[in-house]
């Protein structure tokens, strides 16, 4: 066939296949499946504000264009990026012109996380009295993105990444249904790459599917074959946002990887953040504070390495510090653990903030003066390197705290030795 005699569509193919009922829509059947909350919503046209939070390319607009097909109310949709709180008030008025008539109004917001606050308090009132039903899209955790009045108004649905059978499912039904698509001799696609180049993304996937076959329009047979859609794509996307949940949940798993002693999935994690666009600094500054709260004194020399390793990156920079990052998150991972430093800190603080202010004892404070002095300051210290092994049995806690234990050294690394140091000499007080 020519490409020449071809009327390439200008509407996307995602757009063009977008399923118009639930019976064509393809994934999330714990939602839209037979007896499932959202299909009887729908079918039952009872309606009441939700969210739907999920990955891009997993149904969201398409859940809400089909029930704006289906539902018998006045429907109105926009996009949190490019509307405001005038846009709102202008629906929010047409609602209550509906209310009148006993009409029901769905606004449906595409990207409901982009909306400040200010924002989505306007919609608080409109949505409690039930003057509109809301009906929002995120792919963002609404637990940080949607303020909890309006989140404590509308229920939470979780769509799930698509897969590999929904997605092998939405290319038959596009090769099949598609106007376009369906006159061509389409005779080869390598569906698997197709779908891993698209990341459970069904948008991506038809953009990519639709872009290598305008490219291929003038072969006599239309065949995608890995290069050819290597070509379209160049680069796989890597799901990564470093300004949302997934970026908290990628360097989540690194920390936890590195706790759990497992260097290689650190280093896969670290190669997510890498190949996402993370900041380098941001790791290194990262690996800092899990080498003090995770391992502290049961290998001192982690904490020196990872610091170490943000001044390398600093001068070094990009790509070649990859190598730098690796070599401390392998480090980390590997060193014997302890947490002990951390739990002091944090027991220190709350003794700090729950009980009383003890004045600090006479023989610790400090004596600059002639009347400090008189008054008893630093009377009775006892300075350590004046005492056999530079080591003196003292109280250094307020009276009221005498003995009281913060940090209990673990039996792993260094720190083993350092506890087995600290009994000797505390021996006689009860310590460890």
């Amino acid at each position: 066939m020519n490409g020449n005699e071809i009327t390439i569509p200008p509407t996307p193919l995602a757009e063009r296949i977008r399923p118009k009922t639930l019976d064509e829509f393809r994934g999330q059947e714990k939602l839209v499946g037979k007896g499932k909350p959202l299909r009887l919503m729908i079918e039952n046209d009872s309606l009441s504000s939700f969210i739907l939070w999920g990955p891009p390319g997993t149904g969201k607009t398409t859940l809400a264009k089909i029930i704006s097909e289906q539902t018998k109310s006045e429907f109105y949709q926009i996009n949190a990026v490019s509307s405001g709180v005038k846009d709102i008030r202008k629906i929010i008025d047409l609602a209550k012109e509906n209310a009148e008539y006993n009409r029901r109004t769905i606004l449906f917001i595409d990207e409901i996380h982009r909306f400040n606050k200010a924002q989505q308090d306007a919609l608080l009132s409109s949505v409690e009295s039930g003057e509109i039903i809301l009906i929002g899209a995120t792919t963002e955790n609404p637990s940080f993105e949607v303020i909890p009045a309006l989140r404590s108004r509308a229920r939470v649905y979780v769509l799930d990444e698509l897969s590999k059978k929904d997605l092998e499912d939405i290319l038959d039904y596009a090769l099949q249904k598609d106007e376009f698509l369906s006159k061509l001799n389409i005779t080869y696609i390598d569906r698997d790459y197709l779908i891993y180049l698209s990341g459970g993304d069904a948008r991506v996937m038809l953009n990519i599917l639709e872009a290598a076959v305008i490219q291929e329009l003038k072969q006599p047979e239309i065949k995608l074959t890995r290069k050819v859609l290597q070509n379209i794509v160049q680069q796989k996307d890597t799901l990564y946002d470093k300004a949302g949940e997934e970026h908290y949940n990628v360097i989540s798993a690194f920390i936890k990887s590195m706790r759990g002693s497992d260097p290689d999935a650190a280093l896969y994690w670290l190669a997510r953040m890498l190949e996402g666009g993370e900041d380098p600094l941001f790791i290194a500054r990262r690996m800092i504070i899990f080498a003090s709260e995770d391992i502290g004194n049961a290998s001192p020399n982690a904490l020196v390495l990872a610091v170490n390793t943000f001044s390398a990156l600093e001068k070094i920079g990009m790509p070649e510090g990859r190598i730098i990052l690796a070599q401390c998150a392998t480090y980390l991972a590997s060193a014997p653990k302890s947490n002990a430093s951390y739990q002091g800190i944090e027991k220190a603080l709350s003794d700090v903030k729950s009980k009383p202010m003890y004045k600090v004892p006479l023989h610790l404070r400090n004596a600059p003066t002639k009347l400090m002095k008189d008054l008893g300051y630093a009377e009775n210290y006892k300075y350590p390197h004046q005492f056999e092994n530079h080591f003196v049995l003292e109280n250094y806690f307020p009276e009221e705290m005498k003995n009281t234990q913060y940090y209990f050294p673990s039996e792993n690394g260094q720190e083993k030795n350092l506890k087995e140091r600290l009994k000797k000499l505390w021996k006689g007080k009860k310590k460890y």
